[in-house]
């Protein structure tokens, strides 16, 4: 991406941090959520870090490599995906297909020490993510955003283009998350404004 340009020197800082230390997920999975071209997103959904649970992250926001358990912020997820969608079947555990298919999953901060969630909110990666956010809401882009972490970002986008509710952790889901419609709702802003919606 080349909107990372400006950040490139405090990325190679935190890269040289992470060259003596322990990290999730594996270092060549850390950008893999930018792997999509950003013409072709339609949609992005924050996270906050990378599950710290070792074997589980990715690289893209709440997706779970595949044979390991659903955590239980996927597992709401997926009940809500259900019930919005009406469907019997569910996604994989790794959302790689949503990536394929225009939904950007990106964590707040792309890294985090095993076992200790929220480790790295210190290195600086925050900084890398909210430049994207501002090039993502400067193009016709939905933001879903879960949680207060990922509202901080709200400022960016339009405000017809974002869709938020409390997070999808079990100390959350009940407050909001549950029944507020992610997945159709994007897919209708979508329509609305003559874009193809997501394959969810």
């Amino acid at each position: 991406m080349k909107v990372l340009t400006p950040v490139i020197p405090l990325i190679n800082e935190i890269e040289i941090t992470l060259e003596s230390q322990e990290f999730l997920p594996k270092a060549e999975e850390v950008f893999i959520a930018l792997r999509t071209p950003i013409e072709q997103v339609r949609a992005v959904i924050f996270g906050q870090d990378p599950y710290p649970t070792p074997g589980n992250a990715n690289g893209l926001a709440f997706s779970v490599s595949t044979g390991y358990d659903t955590p239980a912020s996927l597992r709401n997820i997926f009940i809500e995906y259900q019930s919005d969608l009406e469907k019997s079947t569910l996604p994989a555990l790794d959302l790689s297909t949503w990536s394929q298919n225009g939904v950007l999953l990106l964590n707040r901060v792309l890294t985090v020490s095993p076992n200790s969630k929220k480790s790295h909110a210190h290195l600086g990666w925050e900084r890398v993510t909210t430049l994207i956010a501002q090039e993502l809401g400067a193009r016709d882009i939905v933001a879903i955003l879960w949680g207060n972490r990922a509202q901080e970002l709200k400022k960016y986008f339009r405000k017809e283009w974002v869709i938020e509710s409390v997070h999808p952790s079990p100390l959350s889901a009940y407050r909001g998350f549950f029944g507020s419609k992610p997945f159709s709702k994007t897919n209708e802003i979508l329509r609305d404004h003559g874009l193809p919606p997501i394959v969810w």
